[in-house]
């Protein structure tokens, strides 16, 4: 039984993919000045491609699209070596990294305000309205 209709579980996932960010991108900044560091990120894309790949489905009509079996990864982390910035050997541009990590910030704030009214919410029906 799905208590929250799966809203909740969302929020979560992707509270935990901000927070992912978050980490990676402060990896980042933490090693600007890194001799030979390679910058990460956290994929959404790569892990969907890769899931679409493993799916499946119950196939009862021959139009349904056929996946194959998931394994529930909602991302990735992963690094770019193909490129250097720095005469060290580094790939962090700390102009790129700053704005992803103000984009993220908002991102993560709007999850928490999301998952907080749904909290008000069920508080609210739980003191019957008051």
């Amino acid at each position: 039984m799905d208590l929250f209709s799966g809203t909740i579980g969302q929020l979560e996932n992707s509270i935990q993919y901000a927070s992912a960010k978050n980490n990676v991108i402060s990896n980042n900044i933490s090693n600007v000045d890194t001799p030979n560091y390679k910058a990460k990120k956290v994929s959404f894309k790569s892990a969907l491609e890769n899931e679409l790949d493993t799916l499946q489905a119950k196939i009862t009509n021959q139009r349904h699209i056929n996946f194959k079996e998931a394994d529930n990864r909602a991302y990735r982390i992963v690094g770019d070596s193909s490129t250097t910035y720095n005469h060290n050997g580094n790939n962090v541009d700390i102009d790129k990294e700053m704005a992803e990590l103000a984009k993220n910030q908002i991102y993560y704030n709007s999850l928490i305000d999301r998952i907080n009214g749904k909290f008000n919410s069920l508080q609210s029906v739980i003191r019957g309205g008051n």
